[in-house]
């Protein structure tokens, strides 16, 4: 069900559940010294891949990470001009590619042979997609510049311009079941707190009486409920939202906010940690009658609430991918209830390594690819939400029903 390939400069996944064709792609440029030849030969290879699955023109979400903050509008163009009408919901992320290029590119695609298949692009944020009765929002790039009032100001605005422009299509933010926050010095001070606490209580606050997952949640849910999400740092001091919202009428979908058993649940830290807690799961599973894809938050190297293995990169890199495994396998989905769904490391479909020190690359990137084998990966820089943390993980994993 889950197939790999892999060459110099790109690797890409391949799920294919009931027809519907699911390909996930990391493409770094193999050549070239300017921004224009490296972006088009990234953008080159992974149109290579998606005409070769039969995705082609059907990309639907892509991620830039860039080095230079003031080639993105150059960035933005060449995008714009190589893809025309069928340009993706992309979002341009201020990291540093870790292998020194100037951009690297991860994009996901649908095709198949489902005759229900539908991509709508609408405007150059969004792109809806419908199958099988569900259907996929892909927003990106929210953003809000640092020249507009407080931090706490601004991503009040962000959280509300994101729910607008849901709204305008037709969704609803308690719909959203995946988000991402690219936050400009991360750990940086705001005023008398960190740039980060004011994030969280800004999405606190914003989340109030929210009911996410309503309608799709397993009966007798009591839990909190709140989307799977990567908090994580940028260059600049801008903030970026993506997300992924979720809709369907069909009876046998339900959707799963899972806990770690080693983690305290995010929302439930203590004080010492902010004074709002980050409000998100540490995954969400979309479990369906015969797969279950699950969307990994990103994670980092915490057991209950304490950051491990200070200042060892290795051992961090060790114990956040063992975090994941606890996550994703069965044995935690059967916690819920859901005996046979679950994955295990091999079945992720895509992943993202953000690695605090360029300098702790080479180590991380050798067990990255020690245990996840070929899956697509991209590496960037990027500073993690706790001065503490240097190495933070998240992806997408998909299995089909174990007996």
């Amino acid at each position: 069900m889950i197939r790999r390939e892999s060459s110099a400069g790109v690797g890409y996944t391949v799920f294919e559940p009931n027809g519907i064709r699911h390909v996930f792609a990391a493409a770094t440029p193999r050549s070239g010294e300017t921004l224009e030849e490296q972006t088009h030969d990234a953008l080159k290879t992974i149109e290579a891949v998606v005409r070769e699955e039969g995705t082609h023109g059907r990309i639907v979400q892509q991620a830039v990470f860039m080095r230079d903050l003031a080639q993105m509008e150059q960035c933005r163009e060449l995008i714009r001009e190589f893809y025309g009408p069928d340009l993706p919901a992309t979002t341009f992320i201020m990291q540093p590619p870790c292998d020194g290029k100037l951009v690297a590119i991860e994009a996901m695609g649908v095709g198949g042979s489902s005759d229900d298949l539908s991509v709508e692009r609408l405007g150059e944020r969004m792109v809806v997609t419908r199958h099988d009765g569900i259907t996929w929002a892909h927003l990106a790039n929210v953003a809000m510049h640092s020249s507009f009032g407080s931090l706490y100001d601004r991503s009040t605005h962000v959280f509300a311009a994101a729910a607008d422009a849901l709204a305008l299509r037709g969704f609803r933010y308690d719909q959203t079941i995946r988000t991402w926050l690219y936050l400009g010095d991360i750990t940086g001070p705001e005023a008398d707190t960190q740039r980060y606490k004011e994030l969280n209580r800004a999405r606190t606050d914003f989340y109030q009486g929210i009911r996410f997952g309503n309608g799709l949640l397993p009966d007798g849910w009591q839990s909190p409920v709140y989307p799977a999400s990567t908090g994580i740092g940028t260059e600049g001091k801008n903030l970026v939202l993506s997300l992924i919202a979720f809709e369907t009428q069909r009876n046998d979908i339900r959707l799963i906010p899972l806990e770690n058993p080693v983690q305290t649940a995010a929302c439930d830290y203590e004080l010492r940690y902010g004074p709002q807690s980050p409000k998100f799961a540490r995954a969400m599973g979309v479990v369906g009658p015969k797969y279950a894809a699950t969307f990994v938050s990103g994670t980092a190297s915490i057991t209950n609430s304490e950051t491990r293995h200070l200042n060892d990169v290795e051992r961090q890199t060790e114990q956040t991918l063992d975090n994941i495994a606890a996550l994703i396998a069965p044995d935690n989905y059967a916690r819920y209830g859901f005996a046979g769904c679950g994955s295990e490391l091999s079945d992720l479909a895509i992943v993202r390594v953000y690695i605090k020190r360029q300098e702790d690359y080479q180590a991380t990137r050798a067990i990255c690819e020690s245990r996840l084998g070929e899956v697509p990966i991209i590496y960037a820089v990027a500073d993690v939400c706790r001065p503490d943390l240097l190495v933070e993980i998240e992806g997408i994993a998909f299995s089909t029903h174990r007996a």
